[in-house]
């Protein structure tokens, strides 16, 4: 009897043992992924604040042109596809009806039906507003003008909000000037808010459209 109890506390200790080893003593975690809180303060993601995802540090996000086009979806539309707001500016990235014509879009139907369209069109837009501002992108990219650190991506951003005429305006007469659209948001602070994103990858191309 005494041997058998012998026998099963030595098994149990080396069991023990050897399922200590694959046990590490220092737990090192992200803050983001493991927390002795409970309250779920310190959770990270998901975030209400676009800044925590425009600016992330990591692939396919933050500076890079897919982070640029996310964030000016979530600014416009949060990024609906299908929204139209009260003016009738259209899905993710709301255009208006005459700004579709000139990169091919004559059917606003489809083209709120259709997540490919837009996205094309976006692009469309950027190749567009890039050969007309090419000139105010060679001049003032890289200067501070009225204290914003001027880049391609945020004159980009400005004239998608305002039209490009609005940004040459901006540059040329009226530097401190805020020019504004109907809600009150002024090119601006999408100057400021879409700075120093990647967008050399977008060619300037006058005739831009989406076939």
């Amino acid at each position: 009897m005494i041997k058998k109890w012998s026998f099963y506390t030595i098994l149990t200790l080396i069991i023990a043992f050897l399922s200590s080893g694959f046990k590490p003593f220092d737990l090192d975690t992200n803050q983001w992924f493991l927390t002795n809180k409970t309250d779920g303060t310190s959770y990270l993601y998901p975030s209400q604040k676009q800044n925590d995802y425009a600016n992330l540090s990591v692939p396919y996000t933050g500076k890079f042109f897919i982070g640029y086009r996310e964030a000016i979806a979530f600014r416009e539309s949060q990024g609906k596809y299908k929204k139209i707001n009260s003016l009738g500016y259209l899905g993710k990235y709301q255009f208006g009806t005459e700004t579709l014509k000139t990169v091919g879009v004559n059917d606003k139907n489809r083209f709120l039906n259709s997540p490919k369209m837009q996205e094309k069109a976006f692009i469309a837009l950027l190749a567009q507003n890039k050969w007309e501002l090419r000139d105010v992108i060679d001049r003032y990219e890289g200067r501070v003008i009225s204290g914003i650190q001027v880049t391609e991506s945020g004159i980009l951003a400005a004239a998608h909000l305002g039209g490009v005429g609005s940004v040459k305006k901006f540059f040329r007469n009226n530097r401190g000037r805020y020019f504004k659209d109907a809600y009150g948001t002024s090119i601006r602070s999408y100057m400021i808010d879409f700075g120093g994103y990647e967008t050399s990858g977008i060619v300037a191309d006058s005739n831009a459209n989406v076939y």
